[in-house]
């Protein structure tokens, strides 16, 4: 393929990309469309219902519940980790001492499966035999079950997941935090900024892009999580943990009722694509503007 004399790449590079994506999302996104107009249990062939699986949306006693607790858990673990992961990241950019042996034990949780993380937590959270067992009276928690209270449940799985996901983010911040450029940190600190000012009015600015699309995959991320609430609670006690993505999970593989679960699938695309565009409208993301102006 040769390269236009621009010097940008053809049209003919993005093909294996573009064919890549088609087969892997457009086609199975649209085969999901497909199925939510239609009655299958997951034997057999599916048959043609029509609309009513979405007429079903407004009759669904869960649906409220689910989308208000999937809202909440996306809004804490967003505040969660963005206040943990962008200072954290900025200062494993550093070159402090010991600053890489912390870094490689911040980082650690990154290379666990999620269902290991779960199985993880499902044994410190017993409690009965778990480490719950000893800090639930430190906490208030006297009986230590965290994961089987109607209040603290949906909190503690916030929690896991912040746990998780910190490294990646952090990782992100830490890349992001080692571009700025060290002429700016000069000037500033020829205007008389301490570090704090620094840190506000040089590294946060200099790092929106990367506050965005952190923001963006940690939106994503949220509407996909189940497993770990399907390990931990299995939605319970109760329906206290139901998030969107579990009563999904649970409405097709549960209740054999994959119209309609296809249905909640076709809800949380068109949410996240919503929030996702929303956040990058805002910020401007989409403009990509340069930062370094003047250097």
């Amino acid at each position: 393929m040769r390269t236009p004399a621009s010097g940008r790449p053809g049209a003919l590079w993005a093909v294996p990309a573009l064919l890549y994506f088609a087969l892997f999302a457009v086609v199975p996104m649209a085969l999901v469309v497909v199925l939510s107009f239609c009655s299958w249990s997951g034997l057999g062939s599916p048959s043609w219902a029509g609309t009513a699986n979405w007429a079903r949306l407004t009759h669904d006693p869960q649906l409220g519940q689910s989308l208000r607790l999937t809202l909440l858990l996306t809004a804490v673990t967003w505040a969660a980790q963005t206040l943990i992961c962008l200072p954290l990241g900025v200062w494993c950019a550093g070159h402090q001492r010991g600053r890489a042996v912390l870094s490689t034990l911040f980082f650690l949780p990154l290379l666990m499966s999620t269902a290991a993380v779960a199985l993880l937590f499902a044994a410190l959270l017993d409690p009965n035999f778990g480490l719950a067992h000893t800090v639930g009276p430190w906490l208030g928690v006297g009986d230590g079950n965290f994961i089987g209270s109607p209040r603290l449940a949906l909190w503690t799985i916030m929690a896991v997941i912040t746990w998780q996901f910190v490294p990646f983010h952090t990782l992100l911040y830490q890349a992001a935090a080692r571009q700025v450029p060290a002429q700016l940190y000069e000037a500033a600190t020829i205007d008389g900024a301490g570090r704090w000012r620094q840190f506000f009015s040089v590294t946060v600015p200099q790092l929106r892009d990367t506050v965005v699309t952190s923001t963006v995959l940690i939106l994503v991320g949220s509407l996909t999580y189940f497993d770990i609430v399907l390990i931990l609670t299995n939605g319970g006690p109760g329906t206290a943990t139901r998030i969107l993505p579990l009563h999904m999970y649970l409405t097709g593989f549960s209740s054999f009722d994959m119209g309609y679960a296809s249905v909640l699938a076709v809800l949380l695309l068109v949410t996240g694509t919503t929030l996702s565009l929303v956040v990058v409208r805002v910020t401007g993301f989409g403009r990509m503007t340069s930062r370094r102006e003047g250097l």
